[in-house]
């Protein structure tokens, strides 16, 4: 279903590849829009086991496009590292691929926000309730069950570890 990694000595084994998620700030989500192009998005997306959830405004291109199309893929970027002097980039990426759907119950939800809140903005945890009793009706949280990862580096990353 999902292709094997051609250079396979730059391959990241999976739970590294889940630590370069869990320290990014950000990844690149990427869904089927309208008229079938592709679409990408900047989201904020955190793990919770198998599966990355992050939060949305209620309306808008990628809740159109998840509800037309749930597959989406994320990548996340690590390293990239321009060398010109040897006319390459020092690169390290992740790519995560599943299906999204909108979180319904209310337990999960809330769960989520408030791993979101505590990954995001630990330094404000003590305005989680007030925030959350503001905040909260106006946004949703999407959940992606993951069905694939991979992790790639530059070859001179690999010989770098020895």
């Amino acid at each position: 279903m999902f292709r094997e990694m051609r250079r396979k000595k730059q391959k990241l084994a999976e739970e590294e590849c889940r630590a370069i998620i869990e320290r990014a700030n950000s990844g690149v989500m990427g869904v089927i829009g309208d008229d079938g192009y592709p679409y990408t998005v900047p989201v904020n997306p955190f793990l919770m086991g198998n599966k990355l959830y992050f939060h949305s405004a209620k309306a808008g291109h990628k809740i159109d496009a998840i509800a037309k199309e749930p597959k989406v893929s994320f990548t996340f970027i690590d390293k990239d590292d321009v060398v010109s002097r040897e006319f390459t980039t020092y690169f390290r990426s992740v790519q995560v691929f599943g299906k999204a759907h909108i979180v319904t119950d209310e337990e999960e939800r809330q769960r989520a926000f408030r791993v979101f809140c505590e990954r995001y903005c630990s330094d404000d945890m003590d305005r989680y309730d007030e925030i959350m009793a503001k905040e909260a009706k106006a946004a949703l949280i999407v959940c992606v069950d993951i069905e694939h990862i991979s992790g790639k580096e530059a070859m001179e990353l690999v010989k770098q570890r020895g």
